[in-house]
């Protein structure tokens, strides 16, 4: 059970924060000032150009090789942050996707209605860029599920981890079959709730 709640948490607090801080990144890649931007450019670079489990890596030992640092508990929180940072970088550029898509006359059009910014980007642009980016977001959070499992490479005992080791000792496909299904519910509750929230949204079309 505590593997089980273990690979949750490491999937919710992903999302609790990465979500909020893709929108942020976004924002930033969008900046006017070219040396903002493109410090935000390097950095969703990086993270969509180099291995997770490498990003795990360097975030686990780098306090350790740079300080000398060995921190209590710091190997879930270095987790969360890589798990954070790397998804936060593709969220932003599915965001940023989201808006681009948004005809520039309705922000002429809402501009004309006395819409102020803030009221177009709420009320106007906001919910039909929900709808579009649905799609890829499932895809992204259904890859966080599975991702869960390369926190092994740390050392963490997730849910994946545990059943290779009952596996190999039980000299069994058992353990690991039982983690797959375990797996599939979850990607399965995320599809459906991505479809209700289409199907929700489905008077944009």
């Amino acid at each position: 059970l505590n593997r089980h709640l273990r690979t949750c948490g490491i999937f919710f607090l992903t999302l609790l924060f990465s979500l909020p801080l893709g929108m942020v990144v976004m924002l930033l890649r969008r900046c006017r000032f070219k040396v903002i931007s493109g410090i935000v450019k390097v950095y969703i670079a990086i993270m969509r150009g180099t291995p997770l489990m490498l990003q795990l890596l360097v975030w686990y030992f780098g306090p350790y090789y740079l300080w000398g640092a060995n921190i209590r508990g710091y190997r879930f929180i270095a987790i969360i942050i890589g798990f954070t940072l790397n998804y936060a970088a593709y969220f932003a550029e599915i965001y940023r996707g989201g808006i681009l898509s948004v005809p520039k006359g309705q922000y002429e059009a809402a501009k004309v209605l006395g819409f102020t910014k803030a009221q177009t980007f709420v009320r106007i642009i906001l919910p039909q860029v929900v709808k579009k980016i649905l799609p890829a977001m499932g895809n992204e959070v259904i890859t966080l599920v599975k991702d869960t499992a390369l926190v092994q490479v740390l050392g963490v005992a997730e849910l994946f981890h545990v059943a290779q080791t009952q596996s190999g000792r039980l000299v069994s496909v058992m353990p690991l079959f039982i983690a797959g299904v375990f797996y599939f519910m979850m990607n399965w509750a995320v599809s459906r709730f991505f479809d209700f929230a289409e199907a929700r949204l489905g008077y944009y079309d």
